[in-house]
């Protein structure tokens, strides 16, 4: 439906409402529970920036953050079917590590002339153990460059439901957390690496609830089910 969106509206809003809706059935066909934790910032234009444990990351963040969203992520993720064809068509920001060019500039700033927010996963690959790994510092450049604030959002259980290197599905329950928003308007491009790291340790704080328990464990809470559980503007 996305796609289809996509050839009479290049702006992305229609393809997006389509993929909200296909966040919640994907979610609901799977059997995946989302816990939100937190609330969103009053409206305006972020970089929603998270860890990545799993291909079930963007639908679950699709479908607990109402908000316009667009992802900034490496170029190959273009090559996954549907998901992938449904990024390149409808203005979402696929980068090339090898020569992201200037080009990449000029698409951010189209994206937030339109007010779409932005989710980046800065480790750039997903975990095999739920452990964070090292974020890169260039979504940090892009938000301060245009003073955006970033919301750090922590995603705790996702690895369970998609194992990273397996193509099988399981139900699962996943916490996610939205954290304060950190500004960057008084930062400077020299600021982003120490920006990186002041982020990272905020999606961390929040990984310390599941990383060790399979999301299928019966052992844990039980699971509020995610057509019910979006995150609330404040």
């Amino acid at each position: 439906m996305s796609l289809v969106a996509g050839l009479f509206d290049r702006s992305g809003r229609a393809a997006h409402r389509c993929a909200r809706l296909w966040a919640r059935l994907i979610l609901l066909v799977s059997g995946t529970s989302v816990e939100v934790r937190g609330t969103l910032p009053q409206a305006g234009t972020y970089v929603f920036v998270s860890n990545h444990q799993s291909l079930f990351d963007i639908p679950i963040l699709f479908r607990s953050i109402p908000r316009e969203l667009r992802v900034i992520a490496k170029d190959s993720l273009g090559s996954v079917p549907f998901l992938g064809w449904h990024l390149r068509r409808n203005g979402h920001l696929l980068v090339d590590r090898r020569k992201p060019g200037a080009g990449i500039l000029k698409r951010m700033r189209r994206l937030v002339a339109e007010h779409a927010s932005l989710i980046a996963f800065p480790e750039g690959t997903r975990s095999y153990d739920g452990r964070l790994g090292r974020f890169k510092r260039g979504v940090f450049l892009l938000a301060i460059e245009h003073g955006l604030p970033i919301v750090p959002v922590t995603l705790d259980g996702s690895r369970h439901v998609m194992t990273r290197g397996r193509l099988t599905v399981r139900p699962g329950r996943v916490i996610l957390t939205i954290h304060e928003p950190v500004p960057t308007s008084a930062l400077a491009r020299d600021d982003a690496r120490a920006l990186a790291g002041r982020v990272r340790a905020i999606v961390e704080s929040g990984l310390a609830t599941m990383t060790s328990t399979p999301a299928s464990d019966p052992s844990s809470p039980r699971a509020v089910p995610a057509a019910d559980t979006r995150a609330r503007p404040r």
